[in-house]
């Protein structure tokens, strides 16, 4: 998952002393591993939860997808939130609410539920997740906060392999014959020690009050949201029937008149939900474009590789688990180091990234066209789509904001992560109906065949998306060069990951 936080407000005073500090870094950041590891769980539950819940594929796209399109359209409001109200305060709450919907998710009845619960949790991630950046840029300086953007970096890339092997074993071991619940339940003992502790670490923020909730665009921008994914995801299942073209419609009108909101509130000097003016920036457009091929892919796979290992293969949690760990590990690795490359190779990482990925899917494509479990094409396949995303997701995100005014660096930040939490919806939903599509016509002597047949063609449609990706990524590394300088560190650090991440 990607996060931002407000960069417009000066340092307060440090924290006591330097230990009591580290203590509160360690705090805010098992925060961020409670909500990255919800969403890796999720995605290896899947199979678990549908079985147990009999959940259709457009409900499961929901359970994973729910979370992923609350926790987008409110992350910025969630980060307004701590401006006006209290970074500590605000951090607590979202805390709260995501434990006790934790529980709700663990104890949800049927698939319907849990859902209502997935989208809930997703909001209250939205309020805590902001608030762990915008701390560790007012409580540490220097040295000190270049060590904490490398634990919080690190925690980005632990958390995605945690939470899929948590999820795998948790699964596996089928807990008091309770099977996916308690995978849930993980988040209930760090969210009551966080509730604990971090009131006496965390030191109080007053509230600073330069920023306006813009509640009519949120109005506006929550439900289009809404409108346009939810039949998106039904409609395959439901034979599409006219409601479904009716919401898409509504859902496109609200967004419209979203966007003249927003401009006529920056015309008239106010405070809007997103600043569109920051698409004007130069590699701005041309970097939105190429982060959502990304994230449309990257979302796409995980839900549908997934599904396909353990639904289609029939594999267990636990291995289907530990098949990403190849994955998350070059990922984590090339996303951390890839500064540490000669600096006139950084410009070009994020189209060689992308080409990386496409190549990734062309070999699982090839390794599983016959329905087995790829062997070792296979590993080498998601080994490469790992060193592919953390080549190109991480520069990506710092290259769109090369040329953006810094007055502005906090509003594009923002629009590029909501983007982002979009794109992987996006991507379950346009994949996993092509996947679940292809996989409706298995009988029991062509099972093998279709399978195979399913996942190598969603694996070329993600590879074709991911080429294609490769054109505006080309296109923002011929205007990063033409800048003369390496992309500056924003105010505001984007991270090199989603959940989900």
């Amino acid at each position: 998952m990607v996060t931002t936080g407000s960069a417009s407000h000066p340092a307060t005073a440090p924290a006591a002393d330097s230990g009591r500090r580290w203590m509160m870094l360690i705090l805010l950041l098992l925060g961020q591993f409670m909500g990255l590891v919800d969403v890796f769980i999720v995605n290896v539950a899947m199979p678990s939860i549908g079985t147990q819940l009999h959940a259709s594929g457009a409900s499961l796209q929901l359970v994973v997808g729910g979370y992923t399109v609350a926790y987008a359209m409110l992350l910025i409001t969630g980060a307004r939130l701590g401006d006006i109200y209290g970074r500590r305060r605000m951090y607590l709450l979202g805390v709260f609410v995501f434990t006790l919907m934790s529980v709700g998710c663990a104890f949800a009845p049927n698939a319907v539920t849990l859902v209502v619960f997935r989208f809930a949790q997703g909001a209250s991630a939205a309020v805590m997740v902001p608030q762990i950046m915008s701390v560790i840029q007012m409580q540490f300086t220097g040295k000190a906060r270049a060590q904490a953007l490398s634990a919080y970096g690190a925690v980005l890339s632990t958390g995605a392999v945690a939470g899929l092997v948590l999820g795998g074993v948790i699964v596996h071991a089928d807990l008091f014959g309770a099977g996916w619940r308690p995978a849930f339940m993980v988040n209930v003992p760090i969210g009551l020690l966080l509730m604990v502790l971090v009131p006496r670490l965390l030191p109080k923020d007053a509230p600073s009050g330069r920023r306006r909730l813009d509640l009519l665009g949120l109005a506006l921008a929550a439900p289009a949201v809404f409108l346009m994914v939810l039949p998106a995801v039904l409609g395959r299942e439901l034979g599409w029937p006219a409601w479904t073209y009716v919401c898409i419609a509504a859902g496109v009108v609200l967004a419209v008149l979203f966007v003249r909101l927003e401009r006529t509130i920056v015309v008239r000097g106010g405070d809007p939900l997103l600043n569109l003016d920051v698409l004007r920036a130069s590699g701005m457009a041309v970097g939105m474009i190429t982060v959502v091929c990304v994230q449309l892919t990257y979302g796409g796979f995980l839900f549908v590789f997934t599904l396909h290992l353990q639904a289609g293969l029939g594999e267990s949690a636990l291995r289907a688990g530990l098949t990403y760990i190849p994955m998350s590990v070059t990922f984590g690795l090339a996303g951390f180091y890839w500064r540490k490359l000669p600096e006139r190779l950084h410009s070009v990482l994020a189209p060689s990234g992308l080409a990386l990925s496409a190549l990734s899917y062309g070999l699982i494509a090839v390794a599983m066209h016959d329905g087995s479990g790829g062997g070792s094409l296979m590993w080498v396949g998601t080994l490469l789509n790992g060193l592919g995303m953390g080549l190109s997701v991480s520069p990506l995100l710092t290259q769109s904001l090369v040329n953006v005014p810094m007055d502005k660096a906090v509003d594009a930040s923002g629009l590029l992560t909501t983007i982002v939490q979009l794109g992987q919806v996006a991507g379950i939903t346009v994949f996993g109906a092509v996947y679940l599509t292809l996989v409706g016509h298995v009988s029991s002597g062509t099972r093998d065949h279709v399978l195979g047949s399913a996942m190598t063609t969603t694996a070329l449609w993600i590879l074709v998306v991911a080429a294609l990706g490769v054109i505006p990524g080309a296109a923002l590394s011929r205007i990063v060069l033409r800048a003369g300088r390496p992309a500056r560190p924003q105010p505001t650090p984007l991270a090199a990951r989603t959940a989900s991440d």
